[in-house]
């Protein structure tokens, strides 16, 4: 889309396997969707209809084919695919995302504890018709998993059928892969970087300050989540370096004072 300034980073171009940007639609209604496709678009590849919310947003299933239409996938929260199994209604959740026609799902145990097993299980079974994502991490500040059981649930979840996995932080950006100020855990984050390949992990950066950080450290094609619907073109800025955190970030040397 760059044509008028050089020294820009170079982003894939749709579908990608990184630089993937996670939107968390937390009930907008489909006019919101309109306008946020009409600027988002070509900027987000996936849209999580955010926890439980499609149960009572009015239109969801408009918007599902609305964000279809407009080359971008939908796909439920993972408290909701929680909300199910804990009512022991697995394959009544299959038949939901049938119905809507979702075609990508997330598998997560953030609200609560599946066995670790069970969860594997499901993940095997739903990516033999679908597309899994799976959530690492709790939703629950007394729930702490160290470094390398975070590398060792990633690896079996991806080793189960997950194309990625979402490093838990919450809308809020204050648990999981963060402190509860909101900054790096930098000993987890390390530990993942280190163990799990960057293109399969898709980091949740609801606050700007976490979306500079992962860029600066892993460059504008880190995969990152949990971005709200009006912070998509201010993230593609900050990925490109058109936006003060990461100004001098991709600029030859020469450039910089």
């Amino acid at each position: 889309m760059n044509n008028v300034l050089p020294f820009l980073p170079e982003r894939p171009a749709k579908p990608r396997h990184s630089g993937l940007t996670m939107v968390m639609d937390k009930g907008l209604s489909i006019r919101e969707a309109e306008d946020f496709m009409s600027v988002g678009s070509e900027y987000t590849d996936f849209v999580k209809l955010g926890f439980g919310t499609s149960l009572i947003t009015p239109g969801f299933d408009t918007k599902i084919q609305l964000y279809k239409k407009a080359g971008v996938t939908p796909y439920f929260g993972g408290t909701l695919f929680e909300a199910f199994i804990i009512r022991d209604m697995f394959s009544e959740y299959i038949d939901f995302l049938k119905k809507y026609d979702v075609e990508l799902v997330e598998v997560s145990d953030g609200s609560f504890d599946i066995e670790r097993n069970k969860k594997l299980e499901y993940i095997s079974i739903l990516a033999k018709e679908f597309t899994v994502i799976s959530e690492v991490g709790s939703k629950k500040a007394n729930v702490v998993y160290t470094p390398d059981e975070w590398v060792s649930m990633m690896k079996d979840e991806l080793n189960a059928g997950s194309i990625k996995v979402i490093a838990e932080a919450r809308e809020s950006g204050t648990t999981g892969i963060y402190n509860e100020d909101g900054s790096i855990n930098n000993k987890i984050i390390s530990a993942i970087s280190e163990h799990v390949k960057l293109e399969n992990v898709l980091w949740e950066a609801p606050l700007k300050s976490q979306q500079a950080w992962f860029i600066k450290h892993f460059g504008a094609n880190v995969n990152l989540g949990n971005i709200a619907p009006s912070e998509i073109i201010p993230l593609e800025s900050l990925r490109l370096g058109l936006r003060g955190d990461t100004f001098f970030q991709f600029l030859p040397e020469k450039l910089k004072p």
